[in-house]
């Protein structure tokens, strides 16, 4: 994929992301958002199970593994349904994802303009550090016009 079109993806999807944002700030209910939506709409245990065609058991144990975050996404949209509830999941990344492509590039870079300065070290002829910052600048550039695979290698 071309590097413009890398860069619209990536800038697309951070704009969507940005609408999850302040959810990732949040915490789940200590005992789990199910046992809590059940209960505010006045639901037992045995009722939402019989709601479900589960057991009161399986239903309990849906509870507690949501709440200790080991439920799966499947059953957890299945018991969501069942409470009229849509399951939203997003991945939000805790900082720009444009961020995190520049930093690696740059990264990459500073390790390959670094290891050509170390050598001309030896050789006595080390550019200056103005002089390294640019070819740094310059590399890192070219590394997000390429193929951004070439940056998590």
């Amino acid at each position: 994929m071309s590097p413009e079109l890398n860069q619209l993806r990536l800038e697309q999807l951070q704009a969507k992301l940005s609408a999850y944002a302040d959810l990732a700030k949040r915490q789940a209910p200590p005992r789990g958002w199910l046992k809590l939506i059940r209960e505010a709409l006045g639901r037992t245990q045995r009722q939402q199970a019989q709601r479900l065609g589960i057991s009161g058991p399986t239903l309990h144990k849906s509870e507690q593994s949501e709440a200790d975050e080991r439920i799966t996404l499947g059953q957890l949209r299945k018991l969501a349904d069942g409470l009229d509830c849509e399951l939203v999941y997003a991945l939000v990344p805790r900082r720009p994802l444009t961020e995190v492509v520049q930093e690696q590039a740059r990264a990459i870079a500073r390790e390959e303009v670094g290891g050509v300065a170390h050598t001309m070290g030896l050789e006595d002829q080390r550019p200056g550090a103005e002089r390294v910052s640019k070819q740094v600048e310059r590399r890192t550039e070219e590394l997000l016009r390429g193929r951004w695979s070439d940056l998590w290698r």
